[in-house]
């Protein structure tokens, strides 16, 4: 049986940006005003990044809006989230994001079937101009050959 989840937001300009190679599924630390507010889908991915400092993964730049319902207990929008990963997973990231061009990037925060919030990190390389203007070409390409299929098929 395939795990059900919910998807709160996507980073779709990661895939623009970068090129991933690997996924991980973490999860984050937040407050429960913050997760009222997810559930509400306000939430920004874009222009944010992951670090690791003394061993412990932390989001920058998720903009979380301030729960509608919420009082002093709101914290601020675009503080920075622990993400929680397994102590070997950590150690692989430092030794990867160590290397030449590699970075961390969130590229999707969702509610897991169990209603825990995740966040689903890349490690991704950064794409030169031309690979975005090749994707770009490769993605309009694929777009007419369907389109002319289904004309094609459509006049059958």
């Amino acid at each position: 049986m395939a795990r059900e989840v919910k998807t709160i937001a996507t980073n779709k300009k990661a895939f623009h940006d970068y090129f991933v190679d690997e996924t991980f599924e973490a999860g984050i630390v937040l407050t429960g005003t913050e997760v009222k507010s997810l559930r509400e889908n306000k939430t920004n991915l874009r222009d944010c990044f992951a670090t690791i400092r003394k061993g412990e993964v932390w989001l920058h730049g998720v903009h979380i809006a301030p729960y509608s319902h919420g009082n002093r207990s709101n914290v601020r929008a675009d503080r920075e989230r622990k993400l929680l990963l397994h102590k070997g997973q950590i150690r692989y990231l430092i030794g990867k994001t160590k290397e030449r061009g590699y970075t961390l990037v969130p590229l999707k925060i969702y509610l897991s079937a169990s209603n825990l919030v995740k966040v689903e990190i890349g490690l991704a390389r950064g794409k030169k101009n031309y690979d975005k203007r090749d994707a770009i070409a490769e993605r309009d390409q694929k777009r007419d050959v369907e389109r002319a299929l289904r004309e094609r098929t459509k006049g059958e």
